[in-house]
């Protein structure tokens, strides 16, 4: 069973850190490209960072410098270590796997972060 599954989320106030995990199990592997998208509301769903099969990683320019994201392909998962987080940071955070063929692509089921004080 294909699998994705975050955790980590919660509640911080502004300036604070969070530190989300994202677990993959069954087909996905090495050969997939492993995103962080995130969803507030009343908005579309946004790219947060990518994690490459070639071991690259990408930010989106409104959280560059303050998130950090790693992969680990020997235990198949992704973290995203969110500092200086601010109230529009808020939102849903999703992790997603997208095969480099772009043939397969499989959603988490998502973490919620509030950031408020």
């Amino acid at each position: 069973q294909v699998q994705l599954v975050e955790s980590g989320g919660g509640l911080v106030q502004p300036g604070g850190s969070l530190r989300l995990s994202c677990a993959a199990s069954g087909s996905i592997d090495r050969m997939y490209n492993i995103y962080w998208y995130r969803q507030a509301p009343g908005k579309e769903r946004e790219y947060v960072a990518v994690a490459t099969v070639s071991e690259n990683i990408n930010y989106a320019d409104s959280v560059k410098g303050r998130f950090t994201m790693t992969r680990d392909f020997t235990k198949n998962t992704v973290t995203l270590q969110m500092n200086s987080l601010k109230p529009e940071d808020t939102a849903i955070y999703f992790c997603h796997a997208r095969h480099y063929t772009g043939d397969n692509h499989y959603w988490g089921q998502g973490t919620q972060v509030t950031v408020s004080s």
